[in-house]
C-alpha cells in the first residue's frame, strides 16, 4: 500500500505487477545504477510506505548491515517485504552457488547447523534489527518444490519459488 521502494527490482520490479496491487501508488526502483543496496546511502530515513526486495539480499556483502538500512527507509507502520532463496531448496547442498555465481550468502529460516559455509540464519538476523518492529510472517515457500527430481534450478520453472518470505512491520 502506498509509495514503495523495490530494492534490486531491475527490469522485473514489483511495479510491473502494479495492476495486481491496486493500493500501490508508486514504486521506485533501487538497483545497481542507483548505488550500493547494502547502504541505500542517498535514501532518506522513513521515506517509503513499503520496501520490497526479491532475491537481492543474497547479493550484498553483509546482510547484517543491509537489512537495518532497508528497514531504516520504511515509514513508521510501513512494511519491509523480503524474498530470499532458501539454501536447501535453491542451492540444494552445493556451495559456491551453481545457479547464480553472484550469491554471497545462503539463507535458512532456522537450523542449529548448516551445510553452507556462508549460511545466514534468518531468525538470528532478525534479532539484530534495531528499533521497534513486528515480524508479521516468515514462510518457507516450498509448496510446489520437487524434492525427488535430479538437481536443477527449480526457480526457472513457472511454479517453484524455493524461497523464504519475510514480512516485517516497522512500529512508530
Amino acid at each position: 500500500v502506498g509509495d514503495g521502494l523495490d530494492i534490486g527490482g531491475g527490469k522485473d520490479s514489483i511495479g510491473v505487477y502494479k495492476s495486481l496491487f491496486p493500493a500501490i501508488k508508486t514504486v521506485t526502483i533501487f538497483d545497481i545504477e542507483q548505488g550500493d543496496a547494502q547502504y541505500l546511502a542517498r535514501v532518506p530515513d522513513n521515506e517509503f510506505d513499503f520496501v520490497y526486495s526479491a532475491h537481492c539480499l543474497e547479493h550484498v556483502m553483509d546482510p547484517y548491515i543491509a537489512l537495518p538500512n532497508w528497514l531504516r527507509v520504511v515509514k513508521p507502520n510501513g512494511y519491509l517485504v523480503l524474498t530470499l532463496p532458501d539454501e536447501d531448496l535453491y542451492e540444494q547442498g552445493v556451495w559456491p552457488s551453481t545457479f547464480n555465481h553472484d550469491h554471497k550468502h545462503t539463507f535458512t529460516p532456522f537450523k542449529h547447523q548448516s551445510w553452507s559455509p556462508v549460511s545466514v540464519n534468518v531468525l538470528a538476523l532478525l534479532q539484530t534489527l534495531p528499533g521497534r518492529f513486528n515480524i508479521e510472517k516468515i514462510e518457507r515457500l516450498n509448496h510446489s518444490y520437487f524434492p525427488t527430481t535430479d538437481r536443477f534450478d527449480q526457480t526457472r520453472t513457472a511454479f517453484a519459488e524455493s524461497a523464504i518470505e519475510i514480512i516485517i512491520q516497522k512500529i512508530s
